[in-house]
């Protein structure tokens, strides 16, 4: 009766919490974006010299690419000019006619919140004008790498505010940049001498807004996990090598869902209030676990429960989690693990190359 009645107390902390009585901003309860993109009726009703077209809904990133191979350049840019928010979303599609078809779908859009995805050089994996916006954007040569991390953010990310002018090397643009820097490469070019790690910024689902209920629910992170495991089976369907996924804040709680259902090498959880699972060995992935918390990070204010839906679970970066601890010393509050010059990113850095151990 007594540890019952300390759950019911420290779940009771953890709504208040995260529901902004501790002087937190309350979220408003966003409607997770699902489905296949818009256009998939239309693309379904098409046909390419007389061939169905894989339905976006059922067919898998693998069909998808066997599909595209057996068409001529002709018809590829065909169906590009004709349902590219179709094409730019189609996981298995083969990476330039993603990167042309998505910058057509944004500039159709007329939308300016969206202009600065078109801008000339960009590589724009992955986008959804829906809600607020989703977006995945490759930083490097994701043809020609040896190496692929994914950084898959928390809260108030959207297709708008990715990449906003914020504090550097924050957000899940700023922290691609800093990621593909610190492992050597230049942060934009994409030659072959500087193209062995390319970094993704997926901000492939509908994240939370503010540090509200939705932040305290798994409901978001389910939706997402299903999403970012099939962004990771059409890398693997184009010849990309196997991802490490770096996850912060709330999209921890994403890979911890997605992890069991990915072919990735490494999940790096960061800022983490959990990733609904009392172990690393019950996310049943064959990845390496890693987890990192800074000294002066407010998730560690976030009670690591589990009731009634509400919280993600024990923290990570706790012993008996059994992750492998990243160094973060030297991190600053909840965004700073990508800073230049933090032991945090330099280890980041040699995971994603493959050189940790």
């Amino acid at each position: 009766m007594r540890r019952f009645a300390r759950t019911l107390v420290t779940a009771a902390l953890a709504v208040a919490v995260v529901g902004g009585t501790a002087g937190w901003a309350s979220g408003d309860s966003q409607s997770a974006v699902t489905g296949p993109p818009p256009g998939s009726a239309a693309w379904r009703a098409d046909a390419a010299y007389g061939r169905a077209l894989p339905d976006p809904a059922t067919a898998t990133p693998q069909e998808v690419a066997r599909f595209f191979a057996g068409l001529d350049d002709a018809a590829r840019a065909a169906l590009v000019r004709s349902h590219p928010l179709v094409v730019g979303n189609l996981d298995g599609a083969p990476l330039p006619l993603r990167y042309e078809a998505n910058r057509l779908a944004v500039a159709a859009t007329g939308d300016a919140r969206f202009a600065s995805l078109a801008a000339p050089g960009r590589r724009i994996l992955a986008f959804d004008p829906r809600g607020r916006g989703q977006v995945a954007e490759v930083f490097g040569d994701l043809e020609h790498a040896a190496h692929v991390s994914v950084i898959v953010p928390g809260s108030d990310n959207d297709a708008t505010s990715y990449d906003a002018r914020r504090t550097p090397h924050t957000g899940p643009a700023g922290m691609a940049r800093a990621l593909r820097t610190a492992t050597g490469a230049s942060g934009a070019g994409v030659s072959a001498a500087d193209g062995s790690v390319a970094v993704i910024a997926w901000t492939g689902y509908t994240t939370p807004v503010g540090v509200g209920l939705d932040a305290a629910d798994g409901r978001l992170a389910a939706a997402g996990a299903t999403r970012l495991a099939r962004f990771t089976a059409g890398l693997d369907a184009v010849g990309a090598p196997d991802p490490v996924l770096f996850c912060h804040s709330y999209g921890s709680v994403v890979c911890g869902l997605a992890a069991r259902h990915t072919d990735a090498t490494d999940v790096v959880a960061f800022g983490s209030p959990g990733m609904r699972a009392d172990t690393a060995d019950a996310l049943h992935t064959r990845a390496r676990v890693w987890a990192a918390r800074g000294p002066s990070d407010w998730i560690a204010d976030v009670p690591n429960v589990r009731f009634a839906g509400i919280g993600h679970g024990a923290d990570p970066t706790s012993a008996a989690f059994g992750a492998h601890r990243v160094p973060a010393a030297d991190v600053r509050g909840h965004t700073g693990y990508f800073t230049p010059g933090t032991q945090s990113l330099a280890a980041f850095a040699a995971i994603a190359k493959g050189e940790a151990r």
